[in-house]
């Protein structure tokens, strides 16, 4: 997927989202709707690129935060296999969470589902791993990183992932070692690529991508480099000639690289 320059608009959803991670409680359904519209506009590519993952983590997000409609949308998505695999079981769950959320559903995808047993709403990408966008917090930073990444020139998926092994998405996040918020900065790197306050959620996510984008490009595009630099620091793998013999660097390298099954952008 090749990436785009940001629009006006969604350079504003940006901001206003980055505000709603400070202050969850402000998520009013004016903004559940922007982001159930933009998924929509990302499903039938209207006007973007179209990307059924990208019109995921909108809708989730959309859901997530109790729009209704959004979660009908998903219903559909799972039941028709648009883009993603059919699942029947899944669209049937999606769907009872519409109907608590008092969306409107056809009579005839009630009875086409009616019998299924409903699996727990998820969302699951197009390659088939559950994003996790199970609570609003992670929702509203997965909008952010899918957001914000095309500007560092990387897929959104693999920033995902990279949050995933450092902080499991918690913007408070500190280790033993000194490193801090989403994407475990260390301070030095924080200061390295201009983050002041490295618990900002969107802050820490634009140094967390810069770093990994200066890191594809010291290492020729070798994700797997990356990815050990970024676990070790890039003069350790310099040092190794490869990623280092550390059991901590090799098992985080492994495990981004299993469940993140796309390419750097």
């Amino acid at each position: 997927m090749k990436p785009t320059r940001l629009s006006t608009r969604r350079r504003g959803v940006v901001t206003l989202l980055a505000t709603l991670l400070l202050a969850p409680g402000l998520a009013a359904a004016s903004v559940a709707a922007d982001w159930a519209q933009l998924g929509l506009r990302y499903l039938h590519g209207e006007g973007v690129v179209r990307d059924v993952d990208r019109a995921l983590v909108h809708l989730c997000a959309a859901a997530r935060h109790g729009h209704g409609d959004a979660a009908f949308e998903l219903t559909w998505l799972y039941f028709q296999g648009r883009g993603v695999a059919r699942d029947d079981a899944l669209a049937a769950g999606w769907l009872a969470q519409a109907r608590r959320l008092d969306a409107a559903a056809p009579q005839r995808l009630q009875q086409s589902l009616g019998g299924i047993a409903a699996k727990r709403p998820a969302c699951i990408a197009s390659n088939g791993e559950d994003l996790q966008i199970d609570d609003r917090r992670r929702a509203r930073l997965a909008v952010i990183i899918h957001e914000l990444a095309p500007q560092f020139d990387l897929d959104p998926g693999l920033v995902l992932e990279v949050v995933r092994a450092e902080s499991n998405f918690d913007p408070r996040a500190r280790s033993h070692k000194g490193a801090l918020g989403l994407m475990q900065l260390i301070p030095a790197t924080a200061r390295r690529f201009g983050v002041e306050d490295p618990f900002e959620p969107r802050q820490n996510l634009k140094g967390g991508m810069a770093y990994l984008r200066w890191l594809l490009q010291r290492f020729d595009g070798d994700l797997a480099l990356t990815l050990a630099g970024y676990n070790a620091g890039e003069h350790a793998v310099e040092r190794h000639g490869g990623i280092p013999p550390y059991a901590e660097t090799r098992a985080y390298v492994k495990r981004i690289l299993r469940r993140y099954g796309g390419r750097v952008g």
